[in-house]
Order: structure tokens, then C-alpha cells, then sequence
């Protein structure tokens, strides 16, 4: 297997496919008229909330899995060198894993806690031993290494 990839390129991936897949959400958002960030002190609307939220998951759920299951990697991989691997034999997971992977990540991230929630997530990679493993990567079972 190749050497797992280095916790700061991986936070750095992972930055460039949430500004992407960010992007995307915001325009669909704005497009159905379900952005979160109107400021009305008049009326609230828990309704456009949680259509964002679940714009967003989809989203990145699925940006998430079908790039990891095809590929091994989203595109801040890519750009980063690296790939995510299964753990026993590092092999490109499967959708089912990725599908695992992406849900643990992300369906908190979007209806609860995104920035607490990325940071522990993620941020478990930098004192993970000895596979340097995010929580997500943990209940898929797999490992990010370096492509080059």
C-alpha cells in the first residue's frame, strides 16, 4: 500500500471540495429560494433551513460517494495527490463503503454542527494511530494515502 497521505494535505482537500460543492449548493439554494441567510427579524422560516440542509447533503453525499467509489478521489484529492483506500488491501472502496464514508462526514455537517463537526471528524486524522484515520474513515474502513 502507499504511504498514508499527510493530515494537512488531506484538511486541504477537503477545503477545496467543500468551497466547490459549497458553490453549488449556494446557487441551487438561491435558485429554489431556499437559502438560510435572509435576514427578516419579521419572519422566520425553519422551512428554508432545512431545504439548504438537505440540498446540501445530497450534495455532498453524493459528490462524496460517486467520486470516491469510481476514482478514490474527489477532485481536491486529485488536485492533492491522494486517494482513499480501503484499509485491508487498498483497493478503490467500494459505493457502499464510500456511501458509509460520506454519510458519517456529512449528514451531521448539514443538519447540525458543520464547523464543530468537520473539525473533529476530520481533525481525528491528526492524532489517529497508527493509520492517521478521520472518524468518517473509521466506520468505513479506509485510509487516505498519497498517489505521488
Amino acid at each position: 500500500m502507499p504511504p498514508l497521505a499527510d493530515s494537512g494535505r488531506r484538511t486541504l482537500a477537503r477545503i477545496i471540495d467543500m468551497i466547490l460543492v459549497g458553490v453549488v449548493v449556494w446557487l441551487l439554494s438561491w435558485a429554489f429560494r431556499v437559502n438560510s441567510y435572509e435576514i427578516d427579524g419579521d419572519q422566520i422560516e425553519a422551512s428554508k433551513s432545512i431545504g439548504q440542509s438537505l440540498i446540501a447533503v445530497v450534495l455532498y453525499m453524493a459528490y462524496d460517494t460517486i467520486l470516491t467509489a469510481r476514482r478514490g478521489q474527489t477532485l481536491g484529492k486529485q488536485w492533492l495527490g491522494m486517494r482513499v483506500a480501503n484499509l485491508d488491501n487498498g483497493s478503490t472502496p467500494s459505493v457502499q463503503t464510500s456511501l458509509i464514508r460520506a454519510a458519517v462526514l456529512w449528514i451531521p455537517f448539514a443538519f447540525c454542527c458543520a464547523c464543530v463537526w468537520t473539525i473533529i471528524c476530520g481533525g481525528w486524522s491528526f492524532f489517529d494511530k497508527p493509520y492517521k484515520q478521520g472518524l468518517h474513515d473509521k466506520a468505513a474502513k479506509t485510509v487516505v494515502v498519497s498517489t505521488g
